[in-house]
């Protein structure tokens, strides 16, 4: 996270709710109901939506954006530049219940937390819930209204209920085209992938493409 000094602290609106205990990065800006828990770490230059909340000791990387009312549920770590759609809900709790078998109201100490993992540059659309334990891949790409119960791969497109690979995204976001078995390419940016055993990575860079 980067040094924050008094020309550019987190902006954080008057109706935010931020424990004091937790870190909030430069010029991120936190907005109108926001809610982020103690301990938590939200790194710089990210948008916390109105009405979004991060739980205890959730990790934030930078650039990253959560919609309103985004629920980011302790142990959850978000890498660099995630994107969190509106009302996108990351949970918990494997076996959830309120009451233990005796009738008796369950604390802390009565579950083990797990969390959902996004990694670097992945986007999760409006009203998807992701059920931990789940790994996102980088730049993965879950659709609005996906349930999510299985690790996504990287530059995954995965959408529905249950979440399913229907093709593969880029950096840009945009779906990938197929120009020959295992060769695809991104229609806006032009750059290339290669697919092999159901993993996808950007091609070699060429040394001409390379060369400052």
């Amino acid at each position: 996270m980067n040094t924050i000094t008094i020309d550019d602290p987190p902006v954080v609106a008057t109706t935010a709710d931020v424990d004091p205990r937790a870190a909030v990065g430069a010029r991120t800006r936190v907005w109108h109901l926001a809610q982020i828990r103690e301990e938590a770490v939200v790194g710089s230059d990210c948008i916390l939506g109105r009405g979004s909340y991060v739980g205890p000791g959730v990790v934030v990387g930078d650039n990253c954006k959560l919609q309103n009312y985004a629920l980011v549920y302790e142990p959850a770590v978000l890498e660099d530049g995630v994107f969190v759609g509106p009302a996108a809900v990351f949970t918990n709790d494997v076996f959830p219940r309120a009451v233990n078998p005796d009738g008796s109201l369950k604390s802390a100490d009565d579950w083990h937390a797990v969390g959902v993992t996004v990694r670097t540059g992945a986007s999760i659309g409006a009203r998807a819930v992701c059920i931990a334990p789940v790994t996102i891949g980088r730049w993965a790409l879950v659709a609005a209204g996906s349930v999510v119960r299985a690790d996504v791969p990287d530059y995954a497109l995965v959408v529905g209920v249950p979440a399913r690979r229907i093709g593969w995204v880029g950096e840009a976001g945009v779906p990938l085209r197929e120009e020959a078995p295992g060769s695809w390419v991104c229609p806006e940016s032009g750059r290339r992938y290669v697919e092999a055993d159901g993993v996808l990575s950007p091609a070699a860079i060429d040394a001409d493409v390379a060369r400052p």
